[in-house]
C-alpha cells in the first residue's frame, strides 16, 4: 500500500512538471543588434492580466545615466534605467500581443508580440501596422 502511494505521489509530480506552463515573467538579457553584446536586461511582471517590462540594469559602460532624449511627452529625457518599455501586452492562445514596446535609442513605440521559443529564449517582435512590417529580437532569460 505504501508502494503504490509512493508511485502514485511521484507520478503526479513527473505529470505536473511536464505540463507546467514556462512562463514570461522574470528577467531576460537583450543584445545589441548591430554590435551582438549584452545591452541590458528587462525584468517582466504580470499586473492584473497584463505585461510590462521594465529596464531593470543596463550593461554597457557609459550608458547607465542615459536618458531618453529622443522620447515624446512625460517620458522626454527621462533615464532609460527604471524605464517601462513593455505596456499591455495580454496572453493570447500561445503568445502575448495587444502591447507595445518602446525603442529608446529612437524614442519610438511599436505594436508588439512576444512568445517563448523555449523556457529561456523570448522572441520579441516589434512592428508597425502588420506584425510583417517589423522586426525581432530574441531574449535570454537571466538565471539569478
Amino acid at each position: 500500500m505504501i508502494k503504490q502511494l509512493t508511485l502514485s505521489a511521484l507520478l503526479f509530480c513527473i505529470a505536473q512538471l511536464c505540463f507546467a506552463q514556462s512562463t514570461i515573467t522574470g528577467t531576460w538579457k537583450t543584445i545589441d543588434d548591430q554590435t551582438g553584446e549584452a545591452k541590458s536586461y528587462i525584468t517582466i511582471e504580470e499586473r492584473e492580466g497584463k505585461y510590462y517590462g521594465t529596464i531593470s540594469e543596463i550593461l554597457r559602460e557609459g550608458r547607465k545615466d542615459a536618458l531618453c532624449v529622443e522620447c515624446d511627452g512625460s517620458l522626454k529625457d527621462q533615464p532609460i534605467l527604471g524605464m517601462t518599455i513593455l505596456n499591455e501586452l495580454e496572453p493570447y492562445k500561445d503568445y502575448y500581443s495587444y502591447g507595445t514596446i518602446l525603442d529608446p535609442e529612437n524614442g519610438k513605440i511599436y505594436k508588439c508580440s512576444l512568445w517563448q521559443e523555449d523556457e529561456n529564449t523570448l522572441t520579441v517582435r516589434g512592428y508597425i501596422g502588420i506584425s510583417a512590417l517589423g522586426r525581432s529580437q530574441n531574449w535570454s532569460r537571466v538565471k539569478k
